[in-house]
């Protein structure tokens, strides 16, 4: 599979390899067959899980539950065998860089596709589909952000929606 086609489905129905908010630790290491580090609070109340250039966040409680995950698609810029695991045990093929106009374009042709709501971050640009709870981040700075180039995708984000007061 390439990124576009993984990430497009990402962002449309807001699952990753079948993981959405709310998925346990457990059905992440059935879903995810790649080396990672852990790095669990000192408090004990939140669990990153590191992948290399994807991390899961968690939430405890009888189990640890998915919070959010991120693609820091930036790293692969200056770290490209890093994504050679995800390959070989993923099957998902990334490049070293990736054009927001080329996964832009595939996004306009998919039937139902999520409006994106377009949001300045200073030298960055957002991109939230509020329908997904999916955040696309742009290097749209004239310079550039490490390796990143204008117009990579930097990162894409799948957050838990804010609860209701």
């Amino acid at each position: 599979m390439t990124a576009i086609e993984f990430l497009v489905s990402f962002i449309t129905s807001g699952r990753l390899h079948g993981l959405g908010i709310g998925s346990t630790l457990g059905e992440v290491d059935e879903a995810i067959h790649c080396d990672f580090i852990d790095d669990v609070s000192r408090s004990g109340l939140s669990l990153r899980r590191d992948y290399g250039f994807f991390e899961f966040s968690f939430n405890p409680g009888p189990e640890w539950v998915m919070s959010s995950v991120s693609i820091k698609l930036h790293r692969l810029a200056s770290d490209y065998d890093t994504a050679k695991e995800w390959r070989e045990n993923m099957h998902v093929e990334f490049p070293q860089h990736l054009a927001w106009d080329e996964l832009r374009g595939a996004l306009e042709l998919v039937p139902g596709s999520p409006s994106l709501k377009v949001k300045d971050q200073g030298g960055f640009l957002e991109y939230r589909a509020a329908t997904t709870n999916v955040s696309i981040i742009v290097n749209d700075d004239g310079g550039e952000h490490g390796p990143s180039r204008q117009g990579d995708v930097w990162s894409i984000s799948l957050w838990a929606p804010a609860r209701p007061q």
